[in-house]
């Protein structure tokens, strides 16, 4: 039994709803689903009335609640106890952040960061979207790192989880190029002639953001799939091999676009492109639940430089409305 599937009943025998609890577990509703069909396999029993509306508990699902409520804090009770006595962690800042950002984004960021702030201990699990999530919500981190657009929201309660906005980066279609810059593909292709794509695994956060991009299009792509991934790195790798055209962030191509080893495959217009929000997450500090003191200067800190940016930006507008 998976611990996840505990929390995933939990959600369910809350909400009375299949659908909600998916959204609020940050999973698909079949994969929800299979996940509760998992937990009453194991357990040999049926827990969930699927013949009534709304959903709700057999009578089996009734007592096994008050016992899956007791089994999670006895959990989260233990993990807290043990953390507690490893005194190196209140000095080291645990981040969650996505496969993709773990390689672009974090490396270059903790160099500035630490320039101005100071040296930083960190360890840094690198996640799907979803793991990431419910990482930090489980208590399995300090900091969650994320992509944000609004169409894709992450369902944090903003009433327990804080947020500061790091910034934004376009996704874009890429491809590789000559040593005159010139891309070996072009959107938007053609019914007779589809352009070769290397597309995300559909489980993956920036495969919905392609799907954006897709849906908004006013003039439509000619693509077809001819390999996929639900890694960013993964399809950059074929890209460079000429395999196709690959939507990618532009902070994970940043090298290879100076060495001219891949170009834009758009015509700079921007009309295949989508803007994501890069933020950052902390579960807010309370009297049960402290958190470290690191973690809260570093905090401090970074809503400090937000709001001079903030500041900064204001005047300048200020400026150019008055020239």
């Amino acid at each position: 039994m998976e611990t996840k599937w505990l929390e995933d009943f939990v959600s369910l025998a809350e909400t009375n709803s299949f659908s909600r609890s998916a959204e609020l577990r940050h999973v698909t509703q079949p994969a929800f689903s299979r996940r509760i069909q998992s937990l009453e396999a194991w357990l040999g029993s049926d827990l969930i009335d699927r013949t009534s509306y709304p959903t709700r508990l057999t009578h089996a699902g009734e007592v096994f609640y008050e016992q899956a409520i007791a089994m999670l804090g006895q959990i989260n009770n233990a993990r807290a106890l043990l953390r507690g006595k490893r005194t190196s962690t209140q000095t080291t800042v645990d981040f969650a952040v996505p496969h993709t950002l773990s390689l672009t984004y974090v490396p270059r960021w903790l160099t500035g960061l630490e320039q101005a702030f100071g040296e930083i201990n960190s360890r840094l699990l690198a996640l799907n979207v979803h793991d990431a999530v419910m990482t930090l919500v489980e208590g399995g981190c300090d900091l969650l790192l994320c992509y944000h657009h609004p169409r894709q929201p992450l369902l944090l309660d903003t009433s327990q989880y804080d947020m500061i906005s790091m910034g934004t980066e376009a996704l874009r279609a890429y491809t590789r190029c000559n040593q005159q810059g010139i891309p070996d593909f072009v959107l938007p292709g053609s019914e007779d002639q589809p352009l070769p794509f290397l597309a995300y695994a559909n489980n993956a956060y920036l495969g919905r953001m392609v799907d954006l991009i897709f849906n908004d299009a006013r003039t439509p792509l000619h693509l077809e799939k001819c390999y996929e991934t639900d890694m960013a790195e993964g399809l950059k790798m074929m890209a460079l091999e000429g395999r196709g055209i690959a939507f990618l962030p532009e902070s994970a191509v940043t090298r290879e676009i100076r060495q001219k080893q891949l170009a834009r495959a758009d015509d700079g217009s921007g009309a295949w492109e989508v803007n994501m929000e890069i933020r950052l997450y902390r579960e807010r500090p309370s009297i049960q639940r402290p958190g470290k003191m690191v973690v809260s200067r570093l905090w401090e800190y970074l809503e400090q430089l937000q709001a001079e940016t903030v500041s900064g930006k204001a005047k300048r507008s200020r400026h150019a409305s008055e020239k």
